[in-house]
């Protein structure tokens, strides 16, 4: 029986079961990033710590009221890669963090920062992740993404992709957003 239904996840159309999320701290910093790497692409999450926020958009003279916006959230720098032979789509609307509660929770898209900025007067537009994007083969991308989750929350991050026809869905278990203060080495 479990025979059959190994088979069956395997060639259902679409369905890609994520392998397990290399974990990497940075024995720099404390922080932790995942990466998962996949026939055709790979996704990392790397951690930025609260402090980082405001002194990235601060050293752009960017104000106090954007700065702290961004840091009630949980950021993570994301790099995503193009390895296949083909084009490769993602929408941010497709990812999502889900808390051990059971709650999931939403991947806030760039285009509602730039809003959010736009009303407060600032044209700023650079550092998050794009909202959708498709790439050609060898095509990266890096951005921030972020979540609406206190520092230190643990959650599996899930997201979705296309590489050509084929849709991905995978998930990365155990993130967790950086601490409030940098961890102690």
């Amino acid at each position: 029986m479990l025979r059959k239904l190994i088979l069956l996840l395997l060639f259902v159309p679409g369905l890609v079961l994520a392998a397990d999320a290399e974990q990497h701290r940075d024995p720099n910093t404390g922080l932790l990033s995942w990466r998962v790497k996949e026939p055709g692409f790979s996704l990392q999450l790397v951690q930025v710590l609260p402090d980082s926020v405001t002194a990235m958009y601060g050293s752009r003279g960017l104000p106090e009221e954007l700065i702290a916006r961004v840091r009630d959230y949980c950021v993570f720098g994301t790099i995503l890669t193009n390895d296949s032979a083909t084009q490769l789509v993602y929408r941010v609307e497709d990812w999502h963090a889900r808390t051990g509660d059971g709650r999931q929770h939403p991947v806030r898209a760039k285009t509602g920062w730039v809003e959010e900025w736009a009303a407060m007067g600032v044209p700023f537009r650079w550092s998050m992740l794009a909202d959708e994007q498709t790439f050609e083969p060898g095509d990266w991308m890096q951005g921030f993404t972020t979540l609406k989750l206190s520092p230190d929350t643990a959650f599996d991050f899930a997201y979705s992709l296309e590489i050509g026809d084929e849709k991905h869905d995978g998930n990365i278990a155990g993130v967790r957003c950086a601490p409030a203060t940098p961890p102690l080495n």
